[in-house]
């Protein structure tokens, strides 16, 4: 895909999804044409999430830690194409994003949200009209939207890349087609980026509910499935028991409005778990949702699709969705594979060895 071939997919599905905000039309064919072919990701194209992720009127003066990705991805080459939709204001956090042409709609089923925040980003690239798209994630932003659309989503460690959010939480992230296409990505934005095979099989420790979850049992079926084939075809190999973590909500919600010491203890002893957990295992794997995509009026008051997520935003822990399969309403469902601190391009390459062995077929 090109930048007119993005373009022209933009221009004939997003009155449908309303992915975008903004699209840049000219300023997006303009700048392909002035690309040096030589740059690693020359013409690429590329969505960027909101308004704020960089300024169309001049993305190469663009500074600060929101648009750092963004200006990277451009120095190698890509060109952005539009910013993507991102809640709403008055949009209640558990819903649904608001593009150029109202609710952003999930590519897979038109009456149920795509996720978010990262919601228009996980549309752009989920329905072929951007081959990259930058997110952030402060809760599970980049791997719900990403698990709900079918695509490969990443939130790298906490700190490792520049981030806005003075809480800690939130940290860079990007969705793209296939895990395998996330490489570039890391390619660039890292300082120092350093190639990390892994050894297969990858010593795994499955949870479906991370010890406190309510976890839709068709969603965690999808996801068992998944890695039950995972190990036949030798990628994992189960270690360990069910890891159980502290319900890490009240932390999360404690350190969000600023008060992190109320939300220290549970912080403490899930990063202690954790630690014990990753000295004896590569990966672990839990469904990237407790629940399907629910309806563009919102999940409920006490449904949380952050509920497997969080906890790694609050350890800084990169993880990862990718496809599992789908349920039996045709929603994708998500499996995430967490990693050690700073192991982010190790999970990537875990990523792509797993999504090459799982094929995942709408019913």
């Amino acid at each position: 895909m090109d930048v007119a071939q993005a373009l022209e997919t933009i221009g004939r599905l997003d009155p449908a999804l309303s992915a975008f905000v903004e699209v840049w039309d000219e300023r997006a064919r303009a700048q392909c044409r002035a690309v040096d072919p030589g740059l690693p990701l020359a013409g690429l194209p590329f969505a960027v999430k909101g308004r704020s992720g960089i300024r169309p009127r001049s993305p190469s003066d663009a500074g600060g830690a929101r648009t750092y990705a963004a200006r990277r991805l451009i120095a190698a080459g890509a060109v952005p194409v539009g910013s993507t939709s991102v809640p709403g204001p008055g949009t209640y956090w558990q819903t649904w994003g608001l593009g150029a042409h109202g609710p952003t709609r999930n590519p897979w089923r038109a009456d149920r949200t795509p996720g978010g925040s990262s919601a228009g980003s996980a549309v752009a690239v989920a329905a072929g009209m951007a081959r990259l798209a930058t997110g952030s994630d402060g809760a599970g932003s980049v791997r719900i939207p990403a698990a709900w659309c079918g695509v490969f989503g990443l939130k790298t460690t906490n700190g490792l890349l520049p981030s806005p959010d003075r809480t800690g939480l939130a940290s860079a992230g990007v969705l793209t087609p296939r895990a395998a296409d996330a490489r570039a990505y890391l390619r660039c934005v890292l300082d120092g980026h350093a190639e990390a095979p892994v050894d297969l099989p990858l010593r795994a420790v499955w949870s479906p509910d991370l010890g406190f979850a309510a976890v839709d049992p068709e969603v965690a079926d999808v996801a068992r499935a998944a890695v039950d084939r995972l190990v036949g075809a030798g990628v994992v190999r189960p270690v360990g028991g069910d890891p159980a973590l502290l319900d890490p909500a009240d932390a999360w919600s404690a350190v969000r409005a600023g008060r992190a010491a109320t939300g220290a203890a549970v912080r403490e002893e899930n990063d202690r778990r954790l630690d014990a957990l990753f000295a004896g295992a590569d990966v672990l794997l839990t469904p990237a949702t407790p629940n399907r995509p629910h309806g563009h009026d919102g999940p409920g008051p006490d449904v949380y699709s952050t509920a497997l997520t969080w906890a790694f935003n609050l350890s800084g822990h990169p993880a990862a969705s990718i496809p599992a399969g789908f349920t039996s309403d045709g929603c994708p469902v998500g499996l995430q594979l967490v990693a050690a601190r700073g192991a982010d391009v190790s999970l990537v390459e875990m990523a792509v060895a797993a999504e090459e062995r799982l094929i995942t077929v709408r019913p």
